[in-house]
């Protein structure tokens, strides 16, 4: 089955000891909808003091390999997972560096089998054969969580105080519609509302994450020509605000702050990316009343109907 979610996936393991299993394990999670983002499963090549080269490797120095192997983890989102591929219990010098990182990133991580070689902690719930783990996902759309047994609080609290909690920003648009569509004296314009797994399959605004040392009006213009194809012209800025804790989507330990702007857009044609499944242009007060919208972009448009709101 096609999972709503796009969660993401890197494969640790020796590529010499384990190479057949990690690429077994590619195919299968591949095959229920997780995105397999590293490693890159081509042939081995070559190796270097026991580091296997694979042939999509940019160099053959196993420095570089593994930094930009490790620059992957910072690419799966909230969503996704490292998943290490020790079917004999050990992990071996690269995945213990790796495991390190995942730790002090807080990403999610789960084992083929119980670590036999590591002092690393590991919540219950965190070893799970491939096929077991991806019939999981494919049923849930979700990693199995950790499950933290009472006398194992202070030992998960510690790990957690190691981890680097970073500040997520995030950049929202209310489009408004400045096309040419007739609108009575009087008549509100309308505003793009879009359909998104990423709410739960409720209605958002557009939007998303900053990248590293990306302004803020670099980053919306960014979001909003992939996510519908539309040139943002950025108008006033709506609010800033702290994600809301009762919300149903809130993260604990994840510091997510949204900056939403208003954005004029000169044309209705919209061409959704895969982060969402439909749109609707629609009056403010309208979607407001009738749409399910997730808490978050639903607090920016109420504040745009009451500060902002802009009719014919």
């Amino acid at each position: 089955m096609d999972l709503k979610k796009n969660i993401r996936c890197v494969l640790h393991g020796s590529f010499r000891k384990h190479f057949d299993k990690i690429s077994e394990t590619a195919k299968l999670f591949k095959e229920v909808g997780i995105e397999v983002i590293a490693p890159e499963i081509t042939e081995i090549v070559g190796e270097t003091d026991g580091f296997a080269h694979l042939a999509s490797d940019r160099s053959t120095d196993p420095r570089v390999t593994e930094l930009l192997y490790l620059k992957k983890i910072s690419e799966l989102g909230p969503d996704g997972f490292s998943y290490y591929i020790n079917p004999d219990g050990t992990l071996g010098t690269s995945a213990s560096y790796e495991l390190a990182i995942d730790q002090l990133t807080n990403t999610r991580h789960l084992f083929m089998e119980k670590l036999s070689d590591h002092p690393a902690y590991a919540p219950q719930n965190s070893v799970w054969k491939p096929r077991e783990l991806a019939d999981y996902i494919s049923e849930n759309g979700h990693y199995p969580p950790p499950i933290i047994p009472q006398d194992e609080r202070y030992i998960y609290g510690m790990v957690q105080d190691l981890a680097l909690h970073g500040s997520i920003i995030a950049v929202g648009a209310i489009i408004v519609d400045n096309s040419s569509k007739r609108y009575k004296k009087g008549q509100e314009r309308e505003v793009l509302m879009v359909q998104t797994h990423k709410w739960g399959d409720r209605f958002s605004m557009v939007g998303g994450k900053v990248r590293r040392n990306e302004r803020l009006a670099d980053a919306l213009k960014r979001e909003v020509c992939e996510e519908t194809g539309l040139e943002a012209n950025i108008k006033e800025s709506i609010c800033t605000f702290d994600e809301i804790r009762g919300g149903g989507y809130f993260i604990p330990g994840t510091h997510r702050v949204f900056t939403d702007n208003v954005v004029i857009a000169g044309r209705r044609r919209v061409a959704l990316n895969d982060e969402a499944q439909s749109y609707l242009w629609v009056p403010p007060s309208v979607a407001l009343q009738e749409l399910d919208i997730e808490p978050n972009a639903k607090i920016t448009l109420e504040l745009y109907a009451q500060k902002y709101k802009r009719i014919a």
